[in-house]
């Protein structure tokens, strides 16, 4: 039979069938994915074939992990030569960032669209708890929209709790595999409430010790989901709240092809192996000094270049 990762927790994963039928596997003992260091083999939204076992007809062996058409991934927190996935098979990434309670840093969101980039896979940004914000929270609002906008990035200002933010939104995930991600603490529970209120995801305050969100949910999750009470084979994707985005390790040259701004640039430096950092005639450093590259974005750059932080002034809004 063949069926979907829905959950996988430890070493049991729920499998929906086409026909709705949920399994409870687990992999057979000689099964790898051979291609990929990673700490877990088979993540939700694995496409996977199974046997149901002869002595208890809810459970099943899986003996094949199908071909994934993508994954995103990030270092291991645990182990930084291996990789963790966090989700196979997806059709878009929505990114969950706050201007505050808690505040997302240009950083964090600059690693993370790197690492879309790397799979090839669309993100949007959703600049949530709109409801909370003052007049200077707004510019800095305008701020982002003139940094990721002209890179194609579409970036919304949205509540959970306005009901045309929620309907924009539901237009965006229709039909699709959407991932939703952010820190915790973003609102993420919250607005896949008001989206399917059907799913009832547990919701915690912000700390009031450490202004930061606590943790509601543990492992990924995915749901089937009735959007305005039809299903058009709409999928979420819930995902713990991350603290830190560490992108997979690269070679140096590689890190600007996944940086749209730079990538276009790239083939005008007077030399082929430029890092845009301290090249003569480098037309990437030339257009941070224009200002057609932003500051922000370059200091992430540099950033995932030399593996070290460096004081960035546009992070503290």
């Amino acid at each position: 039979m063949q069926g979907r990762v829905f959950e996988a927790t430890g070493s049991w994963y729920k499998i929906h069938t086409e026909n709705n039928e949920i399994f409870n596997c687990r992999i057979k003992g000689n099964l790898r994915l051979d291609d990929i260091n990673s700490t877990n083999p088979l993540v939700v939204g694995d496409y996977v074939n199974f046997e149901i076992e002869t002595n208890n007809a809810s459970q099943g062996i899986i003996h094949e992990i199908l071909p994934r058409d993508n994954y995103i991934c990030r270092r291991s927190p645990r182990n930084g030569r291996k990789i963790h996935i966090l989700a196979a098979n997806i059709d878009e990434v929505l990114l969950l960032v706050t201007l505050k309670q808690p505040r997302t840093s240009k950083g964090f969101i600059d690693r993370f669209l790197l690492s879309a980039e790397m799979f090839h896979i669309p993100a949007v940004i959703l600049v949530n708890k709109k409801d909370l914000y003052t007049k200077e929270d707004l510019v800095h609002f305008e701020e982002l929209k003139t940094i990721y906008t002209p890179l194609g990035y579409r970036i919304l200002l949205v509540s959970s709790f306005d009901a045309g933010d929620i309907n924009k939104i539901k237009r965006l995930i229709t039909g699709k595999t959407s991932m939703f991600v952010g820190h915790s603490g973003v609102g993420k529970s919250s607005m896949l409430n008001s989206l399917a209120p059907e799913l009832n995801r547990p919701v915690n305050e912000i700390s009031t010790y450490s202004g930061k969100g606590m943790h509601t949910t543990v492992h990924s999750l995915m749901f089937q989901v009735k959007l305005d009470g039809v299903v058009f084979d709409s999928f979420i994707i819930d995902t713990p709240g991350v603290k830190e985005w560490e992108p997979i390790l690269l070679e140096p040259a590689e890190v600007g092809h996944y940086f749209p701004e730079i990538r276009t640039r790239m083939e005008h430096c007077r030399f082929n192996n430029c890092l845009h950092v301290a090249e003569p005639k480098c037309a990437v450093t030339n257009a941070v000094e224009s200002e057609e590259i932003a500051e922000s974005r370059y200091i992430s750059y540099l950033n995932i270049l030399e593996g070290r932080q460096l004081i960035n002034p546009w992070d503290d809004f």
